[in-house]
């Protein structure tokens, strides 16, 4: 056993609207159970005030919701830990060691700087291949270095958070973890699929939120715009557009919110007020591409 002295520990914040009450619970359960490891756990109601919690649990409340990126970001000054756990509220830890395993993965791999995990729901053996963010999917259990992350379960080191600047505010909803995966590799730092660490959730359709076409569009767009130089914002841009005529074109009522999405992606202001001003270095840009995904496609 690790003396107490010696664990890792976490900050850990999960983000709830108060409309998932049990899967809230089966959440924070699954992290009390967590084994080798020190936990500052930290629920940020967004919009909702936390309310039954479990004893050792922290809350904090935001009157109204501003959105997912903001309402995480929101949590991290509240908890203590040499790493950061951001979990969803639907989402679990069927493992007692996981952040115990992610934690050690963190102290032997110094190169990586944050890590998604292989997501599974286990009332559905058909896992979607979005949880596996890289172009060849192939096998959920192989590892490798990934260029995005689904957001639902995610470990990474403090001080590369801080460096990043956090999660993208402005984006709401929709491919945060794009920028948030973008800005830890030009921190110096890999990006990492875990394909033998397991979180748990839930097989949900992605384009259940009401303003899903238009997010993914606009973002799309300010993503370009707040990351990219030139002229591979130009090519990441049209490349997504490209696939998205190929991918909808039998769904032409999709196709029009999600290019009312894209002009606003134009006209709209993709920054926070006051936030720095910053796209990734040429550098990032030539590495991403060494090591298998340029930022095009």
């Amino acid at each position: 056993m690790i003396p107490e002295s010696r664990r890792p520990s976490f900050g850990v914040v999960v983000l709830t609207q108060g409309t998932r009450p049990a899967d809230l619970r089966r959440g924070l359960d699954s992290l009390q159970q967590q084994t080798g490891v020190d936990l500052d756990v930290v629920v940020v109601g967004n919009g909702w005030k936390p309310e039954g919690l479990p004893e050792g649990i922290g809350s904090h409340y935001i009157d109204e919701n501003i959105g997912i990126p903001a309402g995480r970001n929101a949590g991290v000054p509240l908890v203590k830990g040499q790493f950061l756990f951001f979990l969803d509220d639907d989402a679990w830890l069927p493992d007692r060691d996981f952040l115990s395993n992610g934690a050690a993965l963190l102290q032997n791999e110094r190169g990586i700087g944050m890590i998604q995990p292989r997501i599974e729901d286990p009332a559905d053996e058909n896992a979607p291949t979005r949880w596996i963010p890289r172009l060849r999917k192939g096998s959920p259990y192989r590892s490798s270095n990934i260029f995005s992350v689904v957001e639902m379960a995610i470990l990474m080191r403090r001080n590369v958070f801080d460096e990043t600047g956090g999660w993208p505010a402005p984006f709401w909803y929709a491919h945060e973890g794009i920028e948030f995966a973008w800005r830890v590799w030009d921190t110096g730092f890999r990006v990492w699929y875990a394909g033998d660490l397991r979180a748990a959730h839930p097989v949900i359709d992605p384009a259940r939120h009401e303003e899903y076409f238009r997010l993914n569009a606009r973002n799309r767009v300010w993503l370009a715009r707040r990351n990219l130089p030139w002229p591979f914002s130009w090519f990441y841009v049209t490349s997504w557009m490209l696939v998205q005529l190929v991918r909808w074109r039998a769904h032409p009522e999709r196709l029009k919110p999600w290019f009312g999405g894209w002009r606003a992606g134009w006209r709209q202001q993709p920054w926070a007020p006051g936030e720095e001003r910053r796209r990734i270095r040429w550098k990032t840009v030539l590495t991403m591409a060494r090591c298998g995904r340029p930022p095009v496609v």
